[in-house]
């Protein structure tokens, strides 16, 4: 049978490679610093979509448990991150330096506090330990971005 844990901690480390990646691209590569950039915030919001989008399954067996989350407000929560990491997307990058670490962090909170007792422990200490390393790369993108224009 195959361990979940050390798969998710595994897939989710490797989650974090085009962070970094894009990251050393925008500030080692003076040709390849927009692009760098672009696939950055691209690779954000795809990330944010990717992790909100747990909440629609989440609330179809929401009905057999009782949660202090409804399932029409955990529907909402997905939708709702989806939207803000695609219409981010359509903004400045000095808005999405702002925007995308807010996200981010707001998942995060939701997943703490939105289903007690729904997630495993590790799977939350997962996802803070993600989501401090992802609001890392944000932190230094938006850095090294206004410090450069």
């Amino acid at each position: 049978m195959l361990a979940i844990r050390p798969l998710a901690f595994t897939f989710g480390l490797a989650g974090l490679t085009p962070f970094v990646a894009t990251l050393a691209i925008m500030v080692f590569s003076t040709h390849h610093g927009p692009l760098g950039t672009q696939l950055f915030y691209l690779y954000s919001a795809g990330i944010l979509a990717f992790l909100s989008g747990v909440y629609w399954p989440v609330s179809m067996q929401m009905g057999e448990h009782s949660y202090p989350l409804s399932p029409i407000h955990a529907m909402f929560l997905s939708q709702v991150f989806f939207v803000s990491a695609g219409l981010t997307l359509l903004l400045d990058w000095h808005l999405q330096a702002l925007i995308f670490p807010v996200l981010y962090i707001l998942l995060c909170l939701a997943d703490w506090f939105t289903l007690p007792g729904y997630w495993p422990r590790w799977y939350l200490n997962l996802r803070l330990m993600l989501t401090t390393g992802v609001v890392a790369c944000q932190a230094a993108a938006a850095t090294w971005l206004y410090l450069v224009n």
